[in-house]
């Protein structure tokens, strides 16, 4: 029998995106792996850290794990559960499905030293390794992310995400205004973004004689959704090969915490 794992979905919150999951295909041989084992098996290593060989024996294989995580990065299958549970999210909190309003920011993460793709240096943060552009709505949910090299400046990176972000279409209807802090200042971004997007940016900026910590308007609940991810050790150190399986790692993390909050 499989051990009962922190980080092991309940019957419930299986239940709850079970009906998403992609079929098996037609023909050939039943299938016989569970898909909730395999998710399992997913959620243990995102949450643990650990690599794909280091998988306890007691999951699915590991090459019939990783497949599942692949197939369903490329098929969008993450990107269509993770956006179902945060407007169901949204939905249990009293809110629109589409919010008004979102949060830009970003963090740098050094990367494990096999990574080699898409690496760069923050010198403001003295990291070398990768940069996670990040929009989430008002209540830390996460909207978009877009990784890159560490030296991506953030306005350059801004450009990237709010463009994946405004391609959603008729799902960010309702976005207007955008919160930044000082990194995104600039008229040349500002205008970038209202010519684009059609949308606002308003810039929080720390007050020059503070000293310490300073709740910021707006700001504190994108720094509190980096400050949930580093419950999940796979996200404290960049280990994946492409930026993409990044973006899907944090795509996974925030699934688990919304059906934490749901069943």
């Amino acid at each position: 029998m499989p051990k009962d794992y922190t980080s092991n979905l309940s019957p419930d919150q299986f239940a709850l995106i079970e009906p998403l999951l992609p079929a098996a295909k037609s023909g050939g041989r039943p299938r016989s792996t569970s898909l909730h084992a395999v998710l399992n098996a997913i959620l243990y290593l995102v949450v643990q850290g650990c690599k794909w060989q280091d998988l306890p024996s007691d999951f699915p294989p590991t090459g019939t794990v990783y497949t599942y995580f692949r197939n369903w990065r490329l098929d969008g299958t993450w990107q269509h559960l993770h956006d179902y549970l945060r407007d169901r999210t949204r939905a249990a909190d009293g809110r629109d499905p589409t919010p008004s309003e979102v949060v830009l920011d970003s963090q740098s993460v050094p990367t494990a030293p096999m990574v080699a793709r898409a690496v760069g240096y923050d010198k403001a943060k003295q990291t070398k390794g990768r940069k996670r552009h990040t929009v989430v709505d008002t209540l830390g949910l996460l909207m978009c992310v877009a990784v890159t090299a560490a030296s991506v400046p953030e306005r350059q990176g801004g450009k990237q995400v709010l463009q994946r972000l405004h391609r959603l279409g008729e799902r960010v209807r309702r976005i207007s205004l955008v919160w930044v802090d000082g990194g995104y200042s600039g008229q040349p971004f500002l205008q970038w973004v209202m010519d684009t997007c059609r949308w606002i940016v308003l810039l929080v900026k720390r007050p020059e004689a503070a000293k310490g910590f300073v709740l910021l308007q707006k700001r504190w609940v994108v720094e509190r959704t980096f400050g949930w991810w580093c419950w999940y050790r796979r996200l404290n150190v960049d280990y994946e090969y492409l930026p993409e399986s990044s973006e899907t790692m944090i795509q996974i993390a925030m699934i688990r915490l919304m059906l934490r909050r749901l069943a």
